[in-house]
């Protein structure tokens, strides 16, 4: 568009500058044709090349002159009244140099200030009239009649062509306003790209850190929630093995040691490809948590229940693994810490939420004296925590010296997608 708009200005100001010669051509051949006709004597001609010489001379002058002066100027009133006079005084020779006295109508706002364009047009109209009506000047009260109509008729179509002329001024002025707009805003959103280019490319950087500083995290917790369990299992084991004096006994210890190293083994490669726990293989979060109670009952020794409330759901991998891993590290925590004689585990399903809470009637301790490192990705109550909070969930701890300790982890209900 912005093209478009260059190319209507230089096409017109070619006009302005070369038109003049070619106007002017064509009305010396007319008047050339027309000498018999009109009755054009040896004097008239010397004149009119006179003037067209003074013409062709000023048309020269100026096309020379707009190249180092605006074109608004003294000298653009002076070049225009200057081509005014020699046209008038042509077309009073020969009707016919009014085709070079219309020139007087095109580039007037380019050449002449706003307060005399005016005057400008209704001069020229004067010229055109004159020829229109027969030439100059008008003969007889019929001659000045048909002069003054002619004129009037030329001044209400000037006057409506001018209106059209500033109508489309404007809309130009508008056009152009809004392609400096448009280009300002262009600029500005480019920059603005550019700026997201750069902010993308660094969070592309931050987001990888950030993924590698996160599996760092899970693979630390998944060793400490797996492997260190395993290792510490298969210690207790062994030691009752190394300290008992009946066969049965020790083979027996010795086969939950095996076992406990195989399970460790599983899990260590399923964290590695963040898999779902090996409870969680086969089974579902309800069944798997009865069966890891059961387990951890049997090697301990403590008294352990796990019970269901609610109707079980089929939740979603992420969720059932986390609840899972919340509860094996809080009966890892109990067995190192507790000296519980009791625990209970229950799973409850309510509404949009399922809740895990784990209790026992251990020693207890105070929760304040414990230093908490919510979202830091620690391990033991911090390790539980940030498992719950990573699904949307939070970890309360409740407890006090000599009165056991209940672990409530609340997540999400998000089911499972088939």
């Amino acid at each position: 568009m912005e093209e478009d708009v260059a190319g209507v200005e230089r096409r017109w100001a070619a006009f302005n500058r070369w038109g003049p010669y070619g106007l002017l051509a064509v009305g010396t051949l007319l008047a050339a044709a027309t000498t018999d006709l009109l009755g054009m004597g040896r004097g008239d001609w010397y004149a009119v090349t006179a003037l067209v010489a003074a013409g062709l001379v000023l048309q020269l002058c100026w096309v020379r002159a707009v190249r180092d002066r605006p074109e608004r100027s003294a000298v653009s009133v002076g070049y225009y009244a200057v081509r005014w006079a020699i046209a008038f005084v042509l077309t009073w020779i020969n009707p016919f140099f009014a085709f070079y006295a219309v020139s007087g109508y095109f580039g007037v706002r380019r050449i002449l200030p706003s307060r005399l364009v005016n005057g400008g047009l209704v001069a020229t109209a004067v010229t055109m009239a004159g020829s229109e009506s027969g030439g100059l000047p008008p003969r007889g009260g019929t001659g000045w009649l048909l002069f003054s109509a002619v004129l009037a008729i030329t001044l209400v179509l000037v006057a409506a062509f001018n209106r059209l002329a500033l109508q489309e001024d404007e809309r130009a002025r508008v056009q152009s306003a809004a392609i400096g707009e448009l280009e300002r805003t262009n600029t500005a959103l480019q920059r603005a790209l550019d700026e997201n280019a750069a902010l993308h490319a660094q969070l592309l950087v931050q987001a990888r850190e950030a993924g590698v500083a996160d599996e760092r995290r899970r693979l630390a917790a998944e060793i400490h929630d797996t492997i260190a369990q395993g290792l510490t299992g298969i210690i207790a084991q062994l030691q009752v093995v190394a300290n008992t004096p009946d066969p049965g006994t020790a083979r027996e210890h010795l086969g939950r040691a095996s076992d406990l190293a195989r399970q460790s083994l599983g899990e260590a490669r399923r964290s590695v490809h963040n898999l779902a726990p090996v409870a969680l293989e086969h089974d579902g979060l309800p069944e798997a948590l009865d069966k890891t109670v059961t387990e951890w009952g049997r090697r301990t020794g403590v008294r352990s229940e796990f019970t269901l409330t609610g109707t079980a759901e089929h939740l979603h991998e992420e969720v059932s693994a986390t609840l899972l891993r919340i509860a094996q590290e809080a009966l890892s925590n109990a067995s190192r810490h507790a000296r519980a004689a009791r625990l209970g585990v229950t799973l409850s399903f309510m509404g949009d939420e399922v809740t895990l809470d784990v209790r026992d009637d251990g020693r207890g301790f105070d929760p304040v004296a414990v230093p908490e490192r919510t979202g830091s990705g620690g391990f033991g109550l911090d390790g539980m925590r940030a498992r719950a909070e990573r699904i949307a969930g939070s970890l309360t701890v409740e407890s006090e010296p000599g009165q056991g300790t209940a672990v409530s982890a609340r997540v999400p209900l998000v089911r499972h997608e088939r």
